[in-house]
């Protein structure tokens, strides 16, 4: 897609080709550009989540990585409404009624006891999962539920890593965005009744 590309490389996207031998050189380039002073977004999760609940996944250590390399602060950010745009894993998008998504940012993320430690795994593992519990902190909030008890991991469920999940868990996350749109349809009448 020609377009989308350009576009894509217009706004600065650094690509990442994650079976490639490309993932270095995406990682070098996204340290080249937090030194240049961008601000770089990523996904720590690499992938869309697998946890049928739509809860955030065990992450993956690159922003990580790159916070303990660079100095810059990781600042953890959540969402959740565009699961009502577009289903996970989904091809079509509901536009009508108009949905509300929700995005918020909190503090950056309290590495500053990792960054004089080796940049070994217990330590990328430690920072990932500090990360990964600030954003399903915020997510907690934004969703005015509590989180599982333990992270999804997919490999302990037998899935892949990347590409699209198994169908049980495509079914409990459609299941889960349905329950969601019912009861934001059900906040909506109250909010209506009381205008009345």
């Amino acid at each position: 897609m020609p377009v989308v590309g350009a576009v894509l490389r217009g706004a600065g996207q650094i690509p990442v080709h994650r079976e490639g031998g490309d993932a270095a050189q995406a990682f070098s380039s996204a340290v080249a550009a937090i030194e240049a002073g961008a601000c770089i977004g990523i996904y720590p999760e690499g992938t869309l989540t697998r946890d049928p609940g739509l809860w955030p996944m065990v992450g993956k250590t690159g922003a990580a990585r790159l916070a303990l390399i660079t100095g810059a602060p990781l600042v953890p950010v959540a969402q959740w409404g565009p699961e009502q745009v577009l289903m996970p894993y989904g091809k079509r998008p509901h536009l009508l009624p108009r949905r509300t998504v929700h995005v918020v940012a909190g503090p950056p993320a309290d590495l500053d006891d990792l960054r004089d430690r080796p940049l070994d795994a217990p330590t990328l593992v430690e920072a990932t999962r500090r990360v990964m519990d600030d954003v399903t902190t915020l997510l907690e909030g934004l969703r005015g539920e509590t989180r599982p008890e333990h992270p999804y991991d997919p490999r302990e469920h037998g899935e892949r890593a990347h590409g699209t999940p198994g169908e049980s868990v495509r079914r409990a996350q459609r299941a889960t965005v349905v329950a969601a749109r019912r009861r934001l349809a059900q906040a909506r009448r109250l909010r209506a009744r009381g205008r009345s």
